[in-house]
């Protein structure tokens, strides 16, 4: 059931972007809100695979502290008038969060199954600690891609500061 919200969320997210763009509907309060939701959405789901076991809260506390830091940022840049460029890299960060999240909640779902060949996935899985090294891969990009967007940013940010700065 879990899997099923979380697909449905992650799609119904999709569309809405992509129909926002493709009618020209984007609002300042959607730019806002769209990536808001999708931190929330990612975070409580790794958030729930740490208080289960599932992943070490070391990742998780990567995740969100990046996610929050961005989001911060954007929302003091914002209240400046000014605005920071989101990447395509940022995109495929949210991508690969929402596909590990999928595979660890179809891992949960085989558990309960005890078919031959769910048996053999999760002897793989285990095997090769799939679950670890895919978390671990989404982590280094999630903290890669903060670093990235703080890089690509760094003039505004910059002088965002030094406006700071001045009024002290």
């Amino acid at each position: 059931m879990a899997l099923i919200i979380f697909l449905v969320a992650s799609v119904t997210d999709a569309y809405d972007g992509y129909y926002a763009r493709k009618y020209n509907e984007i609002t300042t309060e959607g730019k806002f809100l769209d990536p808001l939701a999708d931190k929330i959405l990612v975070s409580s789901a790794f958030i729930s695979f740490a208080l289960l076991g599932i992943i070490d809260f070391w990742m998780v506390g990567i995740i969100i502290f990046r996610d929050l830091f961005v989001t911060g940022l954007r929302m003091a840049m914002e209240q400046k008038g000014k605005t920071m460029v989101t990447s395509i890299i940022a995109k495929l960060k949210t991508s690969a969060q929402m596909i590990i999240i999928t595979f660890i909640l179809i891992i949960l779902g085989l558990k309960g199954l005890s078919l031959t060949w769910a048996v053999s996935i999760l002897d793989i899985v285990k095997d090769y600690k799939l679950v670890y090294n895919l978390s671990l891969f989404v982590t280094v990009f999630t903290g890669f891609t903060g670093l990235t967007y703080l890089f690509s940013n760094r003039k505004i940010i910059i002088h965002f500061l030094s406006d700071d700065e001045s009024k002290i």
